[in-house]
């Protein structure tokens, strides 16, 4: 039964040594995280906005969805998808 194991660790893991290989292919660089950090912020203050306007006021119904959708919608996206060319 011992030997059905290694059978299937060998299936998987192909006897290579892939400790060093995780970050190979990771193609964030400086601008990702700037991009990443700045939508977070966004989103955080958005809803901070939404939190401590009034029901109907400019800041609950304009100004805090257009911080989340700037935070949701076009920079954290931008931050998973930007590859800087070089």
């Amino acid at each position: 039964m011992n030997c059905n194991f290694i059978g299937m660790s060998n299936l998987f893991h192909n006897n290579k040594d892939s400790s060093g290989e995780l970050f190979q292919g990771w193609s964030f660089e400086k601008e990702n995280y700037v991009f990443f950090i700045v939508g977070i912020i966004s989103v955080i203050l958005g809803y901070i906005v939404m939190a401590t306007g009034e029901t109907y006021s400019f800041q609950s119904l304009s100004l805090a969805p257009v911080l989340l959708f700037v935070g949701y919608i076009i920079l954290i996206p931008i931050a998973l998808i930007y590859k800087k060319d070089k």
